[in-house]
């Protein structure tokens, strides 16, 4: 009977290690109040579960409410929120080197400062060497502050075609010789590309195909 009941214990503190959360602390519960009188320091010495879990499960089954885990809270908080002075020290340090995501699509925020520079930087401020983390926690650090490492391309100015000149040259001539009191002067943005002339009618202007229009 004693083996039998070694058994049954046994079967029970398996069967509790394949649930989870709040599945598992109602079938604590349940084992509990039938096997140990519903005392949750019983429960302990017997199955070895612990008691405050135990008596947070017979809690949720006899008043039917469900405790939320908050898993997130759990561990050691980040960097940057344990050390907030470390946090805003380090933007001070890579802000002026960092540029914005080209595309706009995110927050992202791109710098060419390493996280080695960062640490050399922290401790040319004053920081002490034990006080700062290593360098890949910087790294993670800096990532979770939306910093990206990445080299800044310097801007290519457009290169000049020989023509430059030339057409410059003629659209100021043209521009002399129709220039009157009575001339009309149009600004068109090169960039955009479509059919703009006029029609037969010299008091309307014309944009779109050819073929559209009677002249």
């Amino acid at each position: 009977m004693e083996d039998s009941s070694v058994r049954l214990e046994s079967l029970l503190v398996r069967g509790a290690e394949r649930l989870t959360g709040y599945q598992r602390r109602l079938f604590l519960a349940e084992v509990t109040l039938e096997m140990c009188a519903g005392n949750p320091r019983k429960a302990e010495r017997r199955f070895g579960w612990g008691r405050d879990t135990v008596a947070k499960g017979l809690q949720e089954l006899q008043q039917d409410v469900r405790c939320l885990e908050n898993f997130a809270a759990r561990g050691r908080p980040c960097l940057e929120v344990k050390s907030p002075q470390l946090a805003n020290d380090v933007r001070a340090i890579v802000e002026p080197h960092t540029h914005a995501d080209p595309e706009r699509k995110s927050e992202r925020r791109y710098s060419n400062v390493s996280a080695a520079e960062v640490l050399e930087a922290l401790l040319a401020k004053g920081y002490a060497k034990e006080d700062l983390p290593s360098e890949r926690t910087m790294r993670n650090m800096l990532n979770r502050m939306n910093y990206r490492l990445k080299r800044i391309q310097k801007g290519k100015p457009l290169k000049k075609t020989p023509q430059t000149n030339a057409i410059f040259d003629n659209v100021k001539a043209v521009k002399e010789e129709a220039k009157g009191p009575e001339t009309l002067e149009i600004s068109v943005d090169t960039k955009a590309c479509f059919s703009f002339y006029w029609c037969s009618d010299y008091r309307t202007n014309c944009i779109g195909n050819r073929s559209d229009y009677i002249y």
